[in-house]
């Protein structure tokens, strides 16, 4: 796997289904929305094509990312935020997602500036990826 600069990947432990769910579980369980949830493999399906599980989860809270928009409007293209749900072609499962500090620093912002939203983040992920969420 290549790495994409501002992209952190993470290997799961379960499947995509699971990761998923947990993914989904810990948003909510953070006070955060989830707003969509688009699975591209079934996408992919629909029109005769083969994808792996691929599936984006969309999720915020006005209060996390709204600071950043009132200071680049323009991160409005960045937000709300996402984790993308993976399987590679060696059926391991992967959790994606950008760091909020890079998005900060890709508009000109200081990354101190997305602080809260990536701690916030990091501990979804955390959560997912760990058996306990500890």
């Amino acid at each position: 796997m290549n790495a994409v600069e501002g992209l952190i990947t993470a290997p799961s432990r379960a499947g995509p289904a699971e990761t998923l769910q947990r993914l989904e579980a810990a948003v909510t369980s953070r006070g955060l929305t989830v707003f969509a949830r688009i699975d591209h493999a079934a996408g992919a399906a629909a029109v005769g094509l083969d994808l792996p599980p691929t599936t984006l989860l969309i999720f915020g809270n006005a209060r996390g990312g709204t600071p950043l928009m009132q200071a680049r409007q323009l991160l409005g293209i960045e937000l709300p935020l996402k984790a993308l749900v993976w399987q590679d072609s060696a059926r391991k499962t992967w959790l994606s997602y950008a760091d909020p500090r890079w998005i900060a620093e890709r508009y000109g912002q200081p990354a101190s500036a997305a602080a809260g939203l990536a701690s916030v983040l990091e501990l979804v992920i955390t959560e997912t990826l760990t058996e306990n969420g500890t």
